[in-house]
């Protein structure tokens, strides 16, 4: 691959390396929010299209990039459509499309990251009506061939101060997990950064015109937090503010907490 293989063509022979015969893109990040930040602007950095919402999905022959009315003029003004089609994503779903277009025994790639557990389901039905597999990644294909890949951002996370918040943490937290035990349940995930921010009276200045730290909490039914956060994040003055009831790992624990 030389500094000027366009994209799609990377992808591809990655994706042959992998022994993959597709990809999914989704306009997405690991916490599902409405703000991605540049890193994980993976979608606009395949296709060109730089909406809001979106989907594409990358195979050895084809491709196609899924977008809803919003954006019908500007994805053919952005993408080069010699290499993906655009379609329109209430009219022909890409799952729809994926069970109408993979071959049986084919293997289609997906970040698990990157999609919801009702979004994965669909896919995998999807790829199940074609004869083909959904296959997991450990390391998302994008990332391994996009060689300017901005760098996942690290601002601090900073207290939010009580007169502003309304309320303190712990009161927050001992609500929570007051209503986890009336459901049954042990605790909770939350994948939320503005979730997070409420709950533990925390800001950041990770997304671009929001004040938003990006990281994952486990909140228990006895109202003790775990916070997954990168640890350049996290000074003395922030752990004084959450207290000892709330445990910092870093995001690479998440996964096996």
């Amino acid at each position: 691959m030389t500094q000027n293989t366009d994209p799609i063509t990377a992808l591809r022979a990655e994706l042959a390396r992998q022994n993959l015969d597709g990809f999914i893109v989704p306009r997405a990040d690991a916490h599902q929010g409405e703000y991605v930040p540049p890193f994980a602007a993976r979608l606009g950095w395949v296709s060109g299209f730089t909406g809001s919402a979106g989907v594409a999905v990358i195979l050895r022959d084809r491709a196609a990039i899924f977008v809803d009315g919003r954006y019908t003029l500007q994805v053919r003004d952005q993408v080069n459509t010699d290499l993906i089609t655009p379609r329109s994503i209430t009219d022909e779903p890409p799952e729809q499309w994926i069970a109408q277009t993979l071959s049986p025994g084919q293997k289609l790639g997906f970040d698990p990251w990157l999609h919801t557990l009702e979004g994965t389901e669909r896919l995998e039905k999807a790829c199940e009506k074609a004869g083909a597999t959904l296959i997991p990644c450990p390391q998302n294909p994008v990332d391994t061939v996009w060689r300017d890949q901005p760098a996942a951002p690290s601002a601090p996370i900073v207290p939010h101060p009580i007169r502003y918040a309304g309320e303190a943490a712990s009161s927050k937290r001992d609500r929570i997990g007051k209503k986890i035990k009336e459901l049954g349940a042990d605790a909770t995930v939350l994948t939320l950064p503005d979730s997070i921010a409420w709950l533990l009276n925390i800001r950041g200045g990770d997304v671009s015109h929001s004040p938003l730290p990006l990281c994952f909490a486990i909140l228990h039914a006895d109202a003790t937090v775990e916070l997954f956060a990168a640890p350049a994040k996290i000074d003395a003055e922030l752990q004084s503010h959450l207290g000892g009831e709330v445990g910092i790992a870093a995001p690479d624990a998440f996964d096996t907490a």
